[in-house]
């Protein structure tokens, strides 16, 4: 019997970078099984390059991010590495990186595999950065997409570089997302390729016509030369330029995904789910029906978009800014707290406790407002604390309202009601923050009393390797 094909899934998130390698079964149900899969902390945090991005200002560090790939590769079984037929990327949206062609990275031999590392590459500047005031958002062209442009979108932070940092820009010819750079260099391709996913998720791209708003982009001084050439997800970009950590030189990869788009694709089983993602931020998504078109002209203060998907229909969007990272930060907070106190606790004690609390405590009548980021189409709304009476102050009852506060915030933005409009019958749950929080669990049946499963937080990368499998599939029957 033929070996079934293997392919290999990586996902670049904003906390941790993930991988999975998935075989063909079909026996099973899903038409796949996950052969092993690993996940490592990015750490990736940078002192932010260009001037005057402020506090606001939201970098990581490129070598890092790839230096959590490798560690995730090296754990995965060698032997599998070397069966594997495709590579499929997805990542966080809305960021840019910076590199110069035929420069952007060095292969170095030796160790346990050859591996690129970055060499004129500028920092990350994540879809986190806020250096992109509401007034300079309103001094910027109005696109020609049903997508509005947010701060820590590629366009937005290459007009801020533009008009702030010129000089920056001059030393750089290549842009794209951190996943669309790894892609490059993997292939060695001389100019970066991007999926209507992420280049939607830069903003100033029309998804109808399938290409960026070059015109009005280059009347404002846009360097419309960054801009990555436009590939449909799904398809091929190029092939390994080298041996990888066993994988075999000559290797299909996919052009990069959105990770958004590559967790839905894991989780939705049936066009009636909808795909409830929590890690850093929250993505809730649904399927929208075949030959559904987005109107023309963007609704910055609209709470739910609509992004590509596959096959040229849409994923209706609610995207929240405030998730896992409002739980890291109120641990952090607590942490200080009680360094200042003269007192030292680990972080991940402070969490394991804190949801203990939780759990235990079922209801409160605290009211958490989590927005400590705000949302893309409430820029400056802040957090807020209601409702506080001496009897809920517990751990137990914060950690139940921060966690309600999450969810409701959410269902703020795509009520049930309208998921049921739209034919939802199911709410598939993923992300490493729901994953491995109870509390956050009861709170989402709690608003979306739907039928719901929940599953593992690599799905993105998953997702990514089964776009490649099937790919490879279809290719073979054909």
């Amino acid at each position: 019997m033929a070996a079934r094909p293997i392919t290999l899934g990586i996902d670049l998130g904003t906390t941790s970078v993930k991988a999975a390698l998935l075989r063909a079964a079909p026996n099973e149900p899903s038409g796949f099984v996950v052969l092993a899969s690993c996940a490592r902390a990015a750490r990736a945090e940078a002192a932010v390059e260009s001037a005057g991005a402020g506090p606001q200002g939201r970098e990581q560090d490129v070598s890092r991010i790839l230096q959590a790939l490798y560690q995730c590769l090296a754990a995965l079984p060698r032997q599998q590495l070397r069966s594997v037929v495709g590579i499929g990327v997805s990542g966080q949206m809305h960021g840019v990186v910076f590199w110069k062609t035929g420069q952007g990275c060095e292969w170095i031999e030796g160790g346990i595999a050859p591996v690129f590392e970055p060499r004129a590459v500028s920092h990350l500047v994540t879809w986190q950065d806020g250096r992109c005031s509401s007034e300079f958002l309103a001094s910027l062209p109005q696109p020609k997409s049903h997508l509005s442009v947010a701060t820590g979108f590629g366009c937005a932070t290459i007009f801020w570089l533009l008009k702030h940092c010129p000089e920056f820009l001059k030393s750089y010819d290549a842009a794209g997302t951190i996943h669309d750079y790894v892609v490059a260099m993997l292939c060695g391709l001389p100019r970066p390729l991007m999926s209507d996913q992420n280049a939607a998720s830069w903003g100033y791209f029309n998804t109808q016509s399938q290409s960026w708003n070059v015109e009005i982009l280059r009347s404002s001084g846009f360097p419309v030369h960054l801009l990555p050439d436009i590939a449909e997800p799904g398809s091929v970009a190029g092939r390994t330029s080298h041996v990888w950590f066993e994988i075999p030189e000559g290797t299909e990869v996919g052009v990069a995904l959105g990770d958004l788009q590559a967790s839905v694709y894991s989780c939705m089983a049936q066009r009636t789910d909808a795909v409830l993602n929590i890690s850093t931020s929250v993505q809730l998504a649904a399927s929208m029906p075949s030959g559904f078109q987005p109107g023309q002209t963007p609704d910055p203060t609209a709470p739910v978009a609509y992004f590509p998907y596959f096959d040229r229909t849409y994923l209706g969007v609610a995207a929240s800014l405030n998730g896992g990272n409002v739980l890291a930060t109120f641990v952090h907070m607590l942490v200080q707290w009680m360094a200042d106190l003269g007192l030292e606790v680990e972080e991940s004690t402070v969490y394991s406790r804190m949801i203990q609390a939780a759990v235990q405590q079922r209801d409160t009548h605290l009211t958490i407002t989590p927005t400590v980021l705000g949302e893309r189409h409430l820029p400056d709304q802040l957090a807020s604390v209601t409702r506080i009476s001496s009897s809920d102050l517990s751990l137990g009852h914060v950690t139940r309202a921060l966690c309600r506060g999450i969810v409701q915030n959410l269902h703020s933005m795509l009520p049930i009601q309208q998921l049921r409009e739209w034919g939802v019958e199911r709410v598939m749950g993923s992300g490493s923050a729901l994953s491995r929080n109870e509390v956050l669990k009861q709170e989402v049946q709690r608003a979306f009393p739907l039928p719901m499963s929940f599953g593992q937080d690599v799905d993105a990368a998953v997702g990514a390797a089964l776009v490649m499998l099937r790919r490879h599939l279809n290719q073979k029957e054909s």
